[in-house]
C-alpha cells in the first residue's frame, strides 16, 4: 500500500466520520422532537475525536519530518563541506614543454 493510498483511506474515514456526526445530529434532532438523544451526542463526539486523532497527528507528523530532514540535509552539506573543501585546478601552464615540442 503506498504513503498517497494510505492517506486517502485516512482522510476519506476522517470526513465520513464528521459527516455521519453530522447527519445523524439532523436526524436526531428533527425527528425526536427537536432534542438530541444522549446517544447521539456520544457518538458525534467520539466523531470528531477521531477525525481530530487522524488530521492532528498526519499534520504533527509530517511538519515534524520535514524538520528533522531539513536539518539532516543542513548537517550533512555542513559535514561534507568541511571535511571536503572544494579544491581548485590550477590553471593550464602554456609555458611547459609536451615530448613532441622537444624536436
Amino acid at each position: 500500500m503506498t504513503t498517497n493510498s494510505k492517506e486517502i483511506i485516512q482522510y476519506g474515514s476522517a470526513i465520513a466520520m464528521v459527516v455521519s456526526g453530522i447527519i445523524l445530529a439532523f436526524l436526531s434532532f428533527f425527528l425526536n422532537g427537536y432534542d438530541i438523544a444522549e446517544g447521539v451526542l456520544w457518538y458525534i463526539a467520539q466523531a470528531l475525536t477521531y477525525a481530530g486523532a487522524i488530521f492532528g497527528v498526519s499534520i504533527y507528523f509530517k511538519s515534524k519530518l520535514g524538520e528533522f530532514e531539513s536539518k539532516t540535509r543542513k548537517d550533512l552539506q555542513e559535514y561534507i563541506d568541511n571535511t571536503h573543501p572544494q579544491t581548485t585546478t590550477p590553471p593550464n601552464d602554456q609555458t611547459t614543454n609536451t615530448p613532441n615540442d622537444q624536436q
